[in-house]
């Protein structure tokens, strides 16, 4: 019981599937009239072998090209000449071994095997055209069918993982400490700046109104990121004023480029809670976005210190982690470290697409 829990779920496919095509054969030939048990056990024996060599030849040759990841237009003319091939194959197989099997076992004068291979060469190839059809189709439909399954669920993974970033973005926004600096500012500009007033007022509305509406995507154009990021570092200046300093140095060529929603935002947002907000002085963040090596090189650095609760425990970088690794499959890279001059730097490299 052991040894056959042990065996993998194709082998037993194989096994069990040519075992019962075989027999089917055997048991047909049973009633015919004309039957040899010493030539049905070794014809069983050797259709068995057949089969399962030619198609695990077969597997093993799609596995190293790489066929079971193409999807079904690419895969269709392949199978087709596969199809061709082993049918083929297993004729010349067939009918070589009925041959050899007779003539050995039964010791008789036969026709010569050219002759006895016109007589049969149609119908066992019209019968592994059939056989082997049978196998690529359900092979090619079983593997098709896992990769439809983890894509679903991949892409299920990244949908939650996209939402919860943004119920991340809209929890900081509607935290009740910037939320009332904002009011509180907008308050006192409306009397001394009544156009800086409407115009934090209406940052403060995108912002939320962002937050509540916004779709959810795999992957937005860099530039209406840069765009969120503008807005929110706005807002934020109106509340630090000059204790926030910003710089930004993005290259305008890569601004179509598609990226993850919400993850400059997630840094930034880290920045400024973890290390602007905490220095009585404030001090700077820098942006920078550039191309390097068919790479989009994300950085954010702000003055601070990196604790281990930001570094390990913090939701939005947690978050962006794993929406990296699952949008990305593990080709992107995300970092952020302290360095020796006080600033803690926070980089994302994403492959261009």
């Amino acid at each position: 019981m052991k040894i056959i829990r042990r065996i993998s779920t194709y082998w037993k496919i194989q096994l069990i599937g040519w075992f019962s095509v075989s027999f089917y054969w055997g048991f047909s030939a049973f009633f015919t009239g004309n039957f040899s048990w010493k030539i049905g056990i070794l014809d069983f024996i050797l259709d068995v072998f057949i089969g399962i060599s030619l198609t695990h030849m077969y597997r093993n040759f799609a596995i190293r090209k790489g066929w079971n990841k193409l999807n079904l237009k690419k895969l269709v003319p392949k199978i087709a000449i596969s199809v061709l091939i082993l049918s083929l194959l297993y004729m010349f197989l067939i009918v070589g071994k009925l041959y050899l099997v007779r003539l050995f076992i039964l010791k008789s004068t036969m026709i010569s095997f050219i002759e006895f291979f016109k007589s049969m060469e149609l119908q066992i190839f019209i019968t592994g055209t059939r056989l082997m059809s049978i196998w690529l189709l359900a092979y090619h439909l079983f593997h098709y069918s896992r990769l439809e399954i983890a894509t679903v669920k991949e892409n299920a993974q990244l949908s939650l993982k996209i939402k919860e970033a943004q119920l991340n973005n809209l929890s900081a926004q509607l935290n009740p400490h910037f939320f009332f600096n904002s009011l509180n500012n907008i308050k006192f500009l409306v009397l001394e700046n009544p156009n800086s007033a409407r115009r934090a007022i209406d940052l403060l509305s995108e912002l939320l109104r962002n937050s509540l509406n916004s779709n959810v995507e795999r992957l937005v154009p860099l530039e209406d990121e840069i765009n969120l990021v503008k807005d929110y570092l706005e807002l934020e200046k109106i509340r630090f004023e000059e204790r926030l300093q910003i710089r930004m140095e993005i290259n305008a060529e890569i601004s179509k480029h598609q990226i993850l929603p919400l993850s400059i935002q997630s840094l930034v947002e880290n920045a400024i809670k973890h290390g602007i907000g905490k220095r009585k002085n404030g001090g700077f963040i820098m942006i920078k976005i550039e191309e390097e090596s068919n790479y989009i090189n994300i950085s954010v650095q702000n003055p601070g210190k990196l604790s281990d609760e930001i570094k390990d425990s913090g939701i939005g970088l947690k978050n962006l982690k794993e929406r990296l690794l699952l949008q990305y499959n593990g080709n992107a890279f995300f970092e952020i470290k302290e360095n020796t001059d006080e600033t803690v730097l926070a980089t994302i490299l994403l492959p261009v697409k």
